[in-house]
């Protein structure tokens, strides 16, 4: 079982990356791919592991930290067991390594939760230069 983050890079001030999170096999263990909420944290130099969104099973709700509200946008395609993450209008405040995780869906009462979250991505780098 595991969680595959990719699309990281270097963009320049105001411009836009999209992230994916790739589940391997159909299913974690006996749950499918759909039973899971999916959320991306971030982890910049010298600062703790941040919430910056989660997405709900079937995309219905999508979930943002105040800080990439409005510019950034969580979609997924269960039939591929992948979530994206399109980042738009970065800034170098946005640099860091970007983190996917997921949890079953009736276990992340509190999406901005890492300590719900089961199975973790290795995650990408995200530089967003001035």
């Amino acid at each position: 079982v595991q969680l595959q983050a990719s699309g990281g890079g270097l963009v320049q001030a105001g411009g836009s990356l999209r992230l994916s999170c790739t589940a391997s096999g159909r299913t974690f263990g006996t749950y499918p791919f759909t039973e899971y909420t999916v959320g991306w944290f971030r982890q910049a130099p010298g600062k703790e592991r941040e919430f910056v969104s989660a997405i709900s099973w079937n995309g219905g709700s999508t979930y943002y930290a105040d800080s990439v509200k409005g510019r950034f946008t969580a979609s997924r395609d269960n039939a591929k067991n992948t979530v994206y993450l399109q980042m738009n209008s970065l800034k170098p405040e946005d640099t860091a390594v970007y983190y996917c995780a997921a949890g079953l869906v009736h276990t992340i009462v509190v999406v901005s939760s890492q300590r719900l979250y089961d199975y973790w991505g290795q995650g990408t780098q995200v530089t967003v230069s001035s």
